[in-house]
């Protein structure tokens, strides 16, 4: 058991942002196209945190063109370049599954001042 602890906090990442359910959050990416690599950013609005540990995954979703697009990130990836918290949240749920059936205004999120 001690040998599982020792390894997965061989691989976490300790300068994580504080992440809660709510935040707008930019998260950095890196792309592999051929033989390049490229950092790409998705924004959005965080409705999911689950696991945790070295398996700890947070759901980012977000509306461009009028379509949503989720995407679920494991924090402690090596292929996650950085994690920004654009803005606060303020919401009384663990899991913003609500909010795919919301549209415009409605899918906002009020900041906590």
């Amino acid at each position: 058991m001690d040998l599982v602890k020792v390894l997965s906090e061989q691989y976490t990442k300790p300068e994580l942002p504080e992440i809660n359910i709510g935040d707008t959050v930019r998260v950095s990416v890196k792309v592999k196209e051929g033989n390049r690599e490229r950092v790409q950013a998705f924004d959005g609005t965080v409705i999911a945190r689950k696991h945790g540990g070295i398996n700890e995954t947070i759901t980012v979703r977000r509306v461009s063109y009028n379509v949503g697009c989720e995407k679920v990130f494991p924090i402690h990836s090596p292929n996650i370049v950085s994690i920004e918290t654009v803005r606060k949240g303020k919401v009384r749920r663990a899991k913003l599954y609500y909010i795919r059936d919301r549209i415009g205004k409605k899918a906002k999120v009020k900041e906590k001042i």
